[in-house]
């Protein structure tokens, strides 16, 4: 077995068809008649495709590790195993209406790397490792990225174990349920670097024709819920000047909520994708509406800034339409940079193969967000068809998925040599 240098071996490549297969054979699990995967965290189809994970890194051999919330940790060892080692991988549980691709291709990236390695007879100085984070899609348990969010201390273990799904199960039962309650203690300090794979999720890469994404950072997010309350009253003989309708100010929002965006282009984002109208009646003005507010932004100040216009035009929007409003954040995510180095990595590894590239920013929350907190970190994206994820229907062109992965190895490759 060789040490690693990487100009020998910027020749190397991943084996194509085998990534390809490898993400058709998991995608049978839990597969949808559209097309799509269901697999939620923590289910039996869950325990399926961990198992399939397990069994593929075990042939690869892989030592494994499970800590107390689900998390699986495959290592290939290197030339000094007291290194800290260079970490990828993703999750594999799905959105109820989920896709082939999203979260699946980052964590069989990362095993195609290894079983590249072993073909080669490769022996990185520092170990590898590719990871399954538990449940970060939140489609089953909140909160969202629970695995990764428990593995660098956002959330304590106990009260990740005692959240419960719609069945009341707690996550503590579920993992009991599958097998996957493991005690081996794994720290964030054995990290030296992370990486992750993942379809990009939206329309920029195609549109630009372009085949990978070199990830700067994500976008910051404000999630808030809001309550408007007003007054019901007949729609007939109430006059528009004396009504306290909540709708109608729940429709300035909206426009509040886009022209934050739009005045902070081209790295913001503003969405509202949720309106419970009440009493939601066709002659009633409606008396209270409940909405969701999404506000993204790639700085601090920016996403402050969005912040403050909205809790200030919200209460002038509540003066001119007589009512009230109530607004409560619900989720925060600090904007993400990631560390320059490793961007540079995958920049280089693109270079290396002669792969068309730009620097884009996320616009969607990944667990390498929260390993930006612990460890340098960096992305890698490749095109999605029509920009389509969350969905039965996304789909990647596997030339892409393995330039994807191509990227990834030769970046863990100079990270892996320079411990």
């Amino acid at each position: 077995m060789s040490t690693v240098s990487l100009a020998p071996h910027a020749a190397l490549r991943i084996d194509g068809p085998r990534l390809w297969n490898s993400l058709m054979a998991l995608a049978q699990i839990g597969a949808t008649k559209k097309g799509g995967v269901c697999r939620l965290a923590l289910t039996e189809l869950d325990r399926q495709g961990r198992d399939f994970f397990v069994a593929q890194a075990k042939a690869a051999g892989c030592s494994i590790r499970i800590d107390s919330v689900g998390n699986i940790f495959a290592r290939r060892a290197g030339l000094n195993n007291n290194l800290p080692a260079v970490m990828t991988g993703s999750h594999i549980d799905t959105q109820p209406t989920g896709g082939k691709f999203d979260g699946n291709y980052g964590v069989l990236a990362g095993l195609e790397v290894f079983k590249t390695l072993n073909d080669a007879g490769v022996t990185t100085a520092a170990p590898l490792e590719v990871v399954v984070w538990t449940n970060e899609e939140g489609s089953r348990f909140v909160p969202v990225m629970m695995g990764s969010g428990a593995f660098i201390g956002e959330f304590k273990t106990d009260f990740i174990l005692a959240q419960k799904d719609r069945d009341g199960i707690t996550v503590e039962q579920a993992l009991n349920s599958i097998g996957y309650a493991g005690q081996d203690q794994v720290s964030p300090k054995g990290i030296g670097a992370y990486f992750e794979a993942h379809i990009e999720q939206g329309p920029v890469l195609e549109a630009h024709d372009i085949t990978i994404g070199v990830v700067t950072g994500a976008l910051g997010q404000h999630w808030f819920d809001v309550v408007i309350t007003g007054s019901e009253a007949h729609a007939g003989p109430t006059p528009m000047p004396l009504r306290h309708d909540a709708l109608l100010a729940a429709s300035h929002m909206v426009q509040l909520i886009n022209e934050l965006a739009l005045d902070h282009a081209p790295n913001a984002r503003g969405t509202v994708g949720m309106l419970d109208v009440y009493p939601n009646s066709r002659n009633v003005i409606p008396g209270s509406v409940k909405m969701s507010v999404d506000l993204r932004a790639d700085s601090g100040a920016t996403l402050t800034a969005m912040v403050d216009k909205l809790n200030a035009r919200a209460q002038e929007i509540a003066k001119q339409g007589k009512v009230s409003i109530a607004i409560t954040q619900v989720v925060y995510f600090p904007p993400a940079v990631f560390a320059q180095e490793l961007v540079n990595a995958v920049r280089s590894g693109a270079q290396t193969i002669g792969l068309s590239e730009m620097d884009v920013v996320s616009g969607a929350g990944h667990d390498a967000v929260y390993m930006a907190r612990v460890a340098p970190t960096a992305m890698i994206f490749v095109p999605c068809k029509d920009g389509i994820s969350h969905n039965e229907i996304e789909d990647a062109k596997a030339e892409h998925l393995e330039a994807g992965c191509n990227v990834l190895l030769h970046a863990m490759l100079a990270c892996a040599s320079q411990q």
